[in-house]
C-alpha cells in the first residue's frame, strides 16, 4: 500500500497543527515537510521543518520542495482589522504565489486549500473577505494540478493536548455536541478534517468544494 508524502502550511495555527497532528498519526503518511516563518514547538520521525520568512519568494528553498504528493494549505488570517488590501495580499496573493510554485514543481500533487464555510465563489458577496476566497478558491482551480479542493470548515471541534489551540476553544468547546445536533452541516472536529484531507490526496472526491457535511463523509472512509 503505498504512502504519500505532504507539506503542510500553517501548523504553528490551530488548524494546521491539527491536519498535521492527523497526518503524523496516520499510516498512509510517509513524510511531512512543514513550512513556517517560525519553528514549531514540537519533533517527529516523519516531521521535517522549514524555516522560511518570505512566503511571497521561495526561490531559496525550491530545491526542497519537489517529490510531493499533496499540499495541505492550512495558512491563513482573519480580516478582522486589517485593510482590504492587506488581506487581498496575505490571503490572495500568498496562496497563489505558494500553489503556484508548488504546481511547477509537483504537477501530480493534489493541493488543498483551507476556505472557509460561507466562501463566495461568485465573487459577488457583499462581504470582502468571501469574495477574496471566493477568487483564491477559483484560480487556484486553475492550476496544473492533478486535483485542487477548496476546503471550507465551519465551527471546528478542537483536538484536545496540541500546543496552539486558540484559547477561546477551551470554553467554548461545550457547545459542538449541541450546535451539531442542532445544525449538522455547520460543526466538524479539527480530527476529521484531518483525516478528510488525507482521503482527498489518497482517494479523491468528485466535489471540488468541501463542505462540512463533506468533511464528515471523507473522515469516515478508510484509506
Amino acid at each position: 500500500m503505498s504512502k504519500i508524502k505532504v507539506i503542510i502550511t500553517g501548523a504553528t495555527g490551530m488548524v494546521g497543527e491539527g491536519v498535521l497532528h492527523e497526518c503524523l498519526n496516520h499510516p498512509r503518511t510517509e513524510s511531512v515537510l512543514i513550512i513556517n516563518r517560525k519553528p514549531y514547538s514540537k519533533q517527529h520521525p516523519k516531521l521535517k521543518e522549514i524555516i522560511h520568512a518570505d512566503f511571497y519568494d521561495l526561490s531559496t528553498i525550491e530545491s526542497q520542495l519537489s517529490g510531493y504528493d499533496a499540499c495541505f494549505f492550512c495558512l491563513g488570517v482573519s480580516s478582522v482589522g486589517m485593510s482590504k488590501e492587506e488581506y487581498f495580499k496575505t490571503t490572495y496573493t500568498l496562496t497563489m504565489n505558494v500553489a503556484k510554485t508548488l504546481s511547477r514543481l509537483n504537477p501530480h500533487m493534489t493541493f488543498c486549500y483551507i476556505s472557509g464555510a460561507g466562501t463566495d465563489n461568485t465573487e459577488k458577496s457583499m462581504l470582502h473577505w468571501a469574495r477574496v476566497k471566493g477568487r483564491t478558491e477559483n484560480d487556484l482551480m486553475t492550476l496544473p494540478f492533478r486535483d485542487v479542493y477548496a476546503v471550507r470548515p465551519g465551527f471546528l471541534k478542537a483536538t484536545e493536548g496540541l500546543s496552539n489551540t486558540n484559547p477561546l476553544y477551551k470554553y467554548v468547546n461545550w457547545i459542538f455536541p449541541i450546535g451539531k445536533a442542532l445544525y449538522p452541516d455547520g460543526f466538524c472536529s479539527l480530527k476529521e478534517l484531518g483525516l478528510a484531507m488525507i482521503t482527498l490526496a489518497i482517494k479523491g472526491y468528485p466535489k471540488k468544494v468541501i463542505e462540512v457535511k463533506n468533511i464528515v463523509q471523507l473522515a469516515k472512509i478508510p484509506v
